[in-house]
């Protein structure tokens, strides 16, 4: 266990952060077709991410790229001018990969925040005990604080090297990161902005949730790692899996469920012995990043791999599965049951796809997200019934309110 004190992080820009960070999307060697622009897009763009990123992506309109880049990195105004009319010259929409939109009597509202520091990557937000809104920004090592009734942001700096991956609430407050980048476990006290770190055996915690135990059970994706941590002694146990282990809940009688990416597996974890119960799906090309647990204990969980949304009954082991609305390819990644219902995003489509799924009538609704140019990787459920989503390619942090009925934020 280890104790560090930051400050209060300073905004700053992308362009100066991302480049004091190593990165091998730098040698990436895709390359730009001519124009006026492409140099100003290679000094600006390859400081955080390769050319790929760009040369793969689905294209946008001028408008649509200058919202993108404008939130990763602080540019003048005649270059961001210059840059947003080369790629919309060069990277045209395609559409190839627009989602499948079902519509339907449901009515929700998105709102969006961008986060302070630009490029930082901001992910995973939660909902703490006092209504506030918190956020990761994983490649500036940053937590951040919202106040949705205000819009007032705040960051705290992290210790530079935890790159945090994913974070959860205590009940006093407290806010607990997975150091994806320094083999930690981390607590940040908002009250002082002071961290302590534990440390884990694996490499890259990922995902953590708090057991009613009063311990932390996480994740390790590459160490193939579910780890337990007591808070009060600082003990931590960490027990190997079949596979890379991800997405991680606790159902109603203490049982600790994970998802695996690297199989077709679902574990079932013994909260005292660590012992894991595996789960298999019927077709061994499935692959699961997040899952949810419904009012009657039914596992529900996203088919990257096949397109395709599952629940699990635990009892029978029972597996059902849904074709999702845009198909094979959609790769549902982050979910989340409210009042019984399940949503969840469709990856691969641009824009990013937010998805209900009603168990009672098996039908699924759909909304293109705002600022879908990404990848929602995590969704939480607020107490009030909303949702909480984000968008980490632009530095988004989105609140869904209509989700589940009515929905209060910020006490």
């Amino acid at each position: 266990m280890s104790k560090y004190t930051p400050r209060v992080l300073v905004v700053v820009l992308a362009a100066s952060l991302l480049a004091a960070l190593p990165s091998t999307a730098q040698q990436n060697q895709a390359s730009l077709p001519a124009g006026t622009g492409k140099d100003l897009v290679q000094a600006a763009c390859t400081r955080c991410h390769g050319l790929n990123q760009i040369t793969g992506s689905t294209g946008y309109t001028r408008e649509r790229w200058q919202d993108l880049f404008s939130t990763m990195v602080k540019l003048s105004e005649a270059e961001a001018a210059a840059i947003a009319s080369y790629l919309a010259g060069a990277f045209p929409p395609k559409n190839d990969r627009a989602p499948v939109l079902v519509p339907g009597n449901v009515q929700i509202k998105f709102q969006e925040w961008i986060v302070p520091t630009l490029g930082s990557r901001a992910r995973d937000p939660i909902e703490a005990p006092d209504g506030s809104i918190w956020w990761v920004g994983m490649w500036a090592s940053v937590a951040g604080r919202l106040d949705p009734r205000t819009g007032e942001m705040k960051e705290f700096q992290l210790p530079r090297a935890a790159r945090p991956h994913s974070i959860v609430p205590d009940p006093a407050g407290n806010i607990w990161y997975t150091g994806n980048g320094n083999a930690t476990i981390g607590k940040l006290d908002p009250r002082t902005g002071g961290v302590t770190e534990f440390k884990t055996q694996a490499r890259d915690p990922h995902s953590a949730v708090w057991h009613p135990n009063g311990n932390l059970y996480f994740t390790a994706q590459g160490a193939r790692t579910i780890g337990r941590l007591n808070p009060r002694t600082g003990e931590i146990k960490e027990v190997l899996t079949d596979a890379n282990a991800y997405g991680i809940k606790v159902d109603s009688k203490g049982t600790v469920w994970v998802a695996h990416t690297g199989s077709h597996k679902i574990g079932a974890v013994d909260p005292v012995t660590m012992a894991i119960r595996y789960y298999e799906l019927p077709d061994r090309a499935s692959r699961i990043r997040r899952l949810d647990i419904s009012s009657d204990d039914m596992i529900w969980f996203g088919n990257s791999a096949l397109g395709r949304i599952g629940r699990l009954d635990p009892t029978t082991g029972e597996v059902k599965e849904w074709a999702t609305p845009s198909g094979p390819r959609s790769h549902p990644y982050a979910l989340a049951v409210v009042n019984d219902v399940v949503w969840f995003n469709e990856s691969n489509q641009r824009p990013d796809a937010l998805v209900q799924f009603d168990p009672a009538t098996e039908k699924f609704q759909s909304w293109a997200i705002p600022s879908g140019y990404g990848i929602v990787r995590n969704m939480w459920a607020t107490r009030g019934g909303g949702l909480l989503i984000h968008q980490t390619s632009s530095n988004r942090i989105g609140l869904v309110t209509g989700a589940g009925g009515k929905t209060t934020m910020g006490r």
